[in-house]
């Protein structure tokens, strides 16, 4: 029996294309994390922003609440709509509405691939810089309500650095056009770095204009094996001095014997505790200063074997065991932490953190790995097979108190590219001071009074005074 408001909503936007099978509410209803049940109301495939507003001004007459849904491919649970809620799902808007070559700005609409953009801006000899494994997958929109990070921050920094302009539908279905893509701009508050990271809290990213910038220049692509954790830092410090780096990624023995286990090539003859993977401007495999700084680690015995990728085919199987740790480690429901420090704190902080996961998880397997260069780690803890779901997130939630409590005391964040969701939200405290959190808040209350828009996300809404 179909829903009344959902006959409302049919009438107030003509033509949108709602889904409502039980396999559709199940898949638009989650996100890469799985301890939610998805129990949507129904999902709505707008194509337009002008099927946006209409049906976020329904939203706001029935009081439905909506979940905003990109790609879905977030780890924090941002995008679970377990309670009821409308999904709002941006696949259909796909479009590239333009490209100036003066400004060197690609505009976009918000549901499109990464991988998309990316390909768009090379037919234009130039790149759009972010990128990470789930490029395939995950859409623009959901990169900047997380802000995504990815491989390649320590050049290129943030989501953040790439938006020029982006329009926003508000929960009353009011359009926003934020910045114009203009390079200055100081009239006021910047509402769109307020989006930015916002989770679809306070409006729904309908368009982006990005900035593209030029090619990178040629890369030469190296696989490091490292004794020890303390070594880590030490080898980042010396390849940043010597070489113009572009990524720094490391990873456990952990995390690589899963990635074979999912059909990747083994690197070595053997294996070793730790590994790096980087990029570095060079003018082929065999620069000097490639060559050099690669002999000087390992003189100090900090790296222990090695090797520097031939052609791009061997690059891409070396990022390979990098980018595919996720994919690799989702069949063991993985615990996913996601954490960050300023790079100068992090070996005092992964010292700590080694500690306190050590004793903590004595009989579980964790897998780290991250993005070193940037000073955001991420920790898988895997469900042994023989331990209940439920049993498995209390433990680990006990632990990830005592883990916010290490990154708090280093001046850190608790969630670093993945968002706060339903899964850090306990956490949030430890990130965000009381009067920060008490002006996010107001924020999120003036956008949307009613807190329609991903509601339980981020943190949980006020509570009523008793009567």
């Amino acid at each position: 029996m179909s829903d009344p408001r959902l006959d409302t909503l049919r009438e107030s936007a003509p033509g949108l294309r709602l889904a409502t099978t039980p396999a559709e509410l199940e898949y638009y209803g989650r996100d890469w994390t799985r301890r939610w049940a998805p129990a949507p109301l129904a999902v709505a495939l707008p194509g337009s922003i002008e099927e946006v507003q209409a049906v976020l001004r329904w939203a706001s007459a029935e009081g439905v609440p909506v979940v905003p849904s990109g790609g879905r491919t977030g780890l924090s649970g941002g995008a679970v709509a377990a309670n009821g809620e409308l999904v709002l799902s941006l696949e259909r808007m796909r479009r590239v509405l333009g490209f100036d070559p003066v400004d060197r700005t690609l505009t976009v609409e918000a549901g499109i691939p990464l991988e998309a953009v990316q390909a768009e801006a090379r037919e234009h000899g130039l790149q759009y810089p972010v990128d990470f494994a789930a490029r395939g997958s995950c859409t623009i929109g959901g990169n900047i309500a997380t802000n995504a990070g990815g491989i390649r921050v320590l050049r290129y920094g943030n989501t953040r650095e790439w938006v020029a302009g982006l329009k926003l539908v508000t929960a009353a279905g009011e359009l926003l056009d934020l910045n114009r893509g203009l390079v200055k701009n100081s009239s006021g508050y910047d509402l769109r770095h307020l989006a930015i990271a916002s989770e679809g809290t306070l409006g729904v990213v309908v368009e982006a204009t990005l900035k593209l910038a030029p090619p990178s220049p040629p890369v030469a692509t190296l696989l490091l094996a490292l004794p020890s954790f303390e070594v880590l830092m030490q080898v980042f410090q010396l390849l940043r001095e010597r070489l113009a780096l572009e990524a720094f990624e490391f990873f456990t023995d952990v995390a690589l014997r899963h990635v074979l286990a999912h059909g990747a090539q083994a690197p070595f003859e053997r294996g070793y505790p730790y590994y790096v993977v980087a990029d570095a401007a060079a003018a082929g495999p065999d620069d000097d200063r490639v060559l050099e700084a690669f002999t000087h680690c390992a003189e100090q015995g900090w790296v222990e074997d090695g090797v520097v990728a031939q052609s791009q085919a061997q690059a891409a199987q070396l990022w390979r065991l990098r980018e595919g740790i996720t994919e690799a480690l989702a069949p063991h429901l993985p615990y996913k932490n996601d954490v960050a420090v300023r790079v100068s704190a992090m070996p005092a902080f992964l010292a700590d953190a080694q500690v306190l996961l050590g004793a903590e998880y004595p009989e579980f397997e964790v897998a780290w790995f991250g993005h070193i260069g940037d000073g955001n780690l991420h920790i898988n803890v895997l469900k042994p097979q023989a331990l209940a779901p439920d049993a498995f997130v209390e433990r680990c939630g006990a632990v990830t108190a005592h883990l916010a409590e290490l990154v708090q005391r280093h001046g850190g964040t608790i969630s670093a590219e993945h968002g706060i969701g339903l899964v850090k939200k306990p956490y949030l405290g430890c990130t965000r001071g009381p009067a920060e959190v008490a002006v996010m808040r107001a924020v999120r209350a003036a956008l949307d009074p009613a807190g329609i828009l991903n509601p339980g996300k981020l943190f949980d809404p006020p509570t009523s005074p008793s009567r």
